[in-house]
């Protein structure tokens, strides 16, 4: 069954700072501190980023101590990859079909 990809999960991951945070937390967890270091955004504009990625549910936090650790919910982008899987599956078979103009 087709299923549509979500738009909110989409936009979240249009925009570079994010997609790149995405990037980052796919190979570890990491702080706060380690994602102002390898973004090099301040780090009031990481936590506003952070805030809509969690929001969105693509990641989650694990406290430790005084700082916030992030890891990516990998079952979101599995999810999304699935989607896109059947979007192309049904391109690929909607190419055969043509509707006539009137």
């Amino acid at each position: 069954m087709l299923t549509s990809v979500d738009p909110d999960v989409i936009r979240v991951l249009g925009d570079p700072l994010r997609l790149r945070i995405v990037t980052l937390l796919a190979r570890e967890t990491l702080c706060t501190t380690h994602l102002v270091e390898e973004t090099g955004a301040k780090q009031t504009n990481l936590s506003n980023h952070m805030k809509v990625l969690r929001e969105a549910g693509i990641v989650e936090t694990e406290p430790c101590g005084r700082y916030t650790y992030y890891k990516l919910k990998p079952e979101v982008l599995t999810g999304l990859s699935e989607q896109f899987a059947e979007l192309a599956a049904s391109a690929r078979t909607a190419a055969e079909n043509k509707r006539a103009c009137p």
